[in-house]
């Protein structure tokens, strides 16, 4: 079983916090073979992790903001337009070959797609049912049932926005040590999700701090 971290945020991120190098030695320091770097709306942090030199597998990711929430998509490098409806972005990234997770699909405040959508449950190739970045369980164990119910494969991930807190959430996966045969694996639903929180102060921290820089945006856009 390889451990996969498969939900991190590198610097490429507006509201991330590590470099690429940074994400990838705490990832080798927490014992992880395999991670997916999923920054916001681009794969600049994918492109830098080329020039790293590492034992683990790197997955080129992206987490897309589309309409109705957030959406990970794996296996390719492609940018996806901003702003589309979540079913038109799933089948899109689906022609492109992607593996499609619905990520902390019941996060009241994380754009969780799941709470007014439901259908896109259904269109998903796997659902993020261990995200350490809550404060209590709830959305996580919500996220889990509905897996279940669905016959969806289940993945973890630490939605890390810090070095330190890679790995947190990760994905046991039943696979080679390679991209294609990871994402094969998820897809045949050879996986166990689980992990720890974020600690409590971090996670406060990192959301005030989003919130600033929103508000901050708005009043001086680019």
């Amino acid at each position: 079983m390889l451990a996969c971290d498969l939900h991190i945020h590198t610097r490429a991120s507006r509201d991330g916090e590590s470099s690429v190098e940074a994400i990838i030695r705490s990832a080798e320091a927490a014992g992880l073979d395999a991670i997916a770097i999923t920054d916001h709306d681009t794969t600049e942090g994918v492109a830098a992790a080329r020039a790293v030199s590492t034992r683990l597998v790197i997955i080129p990711g992206i987490e897309v903001s589309t309409r109705q929430g957030h959406l990970l998509v794996l296996g390719v490098e492609k940018v996806f337009p901003r702003g589309m409806d979540v079913i038109e972005t799933i089948r899109m990234a689906k022609n492109e070959g992607a593996l499609v997770i619905l990520p902390h699909p019941y996060h009241m405040w994380r754009h969780g797609v799941a709470r007014k959508f439901r259908t896109a449950l259904w269109e998903v190739d796997a659902i993020e049912t261990f995200n350490s970045r809550y404060i209590v369980g709830s959305a996580n164990m919500k996220a889990a049932k509905m897996a279940r119910r669905l016959g969806k494969p289940a993945v973890g991930g630490s939605d890390a926005h810090n070095a330190r807190f890679v790995g947190f959430g990760r994905t046991l996966v039943d696979a080679e040590p390679d991209t294609a045969s990871i994402l094969a694996a998820i897809r045949n639903g050879k996986t166990i999700a689980g992990g720890r929180m974020t600690p409590l102060r971090t996670y406060t921290r990192q959301s005030l701090s989003n919130t600033w820089k929103k508000i901050a945006r708005r009043v001086h856009p680019r």
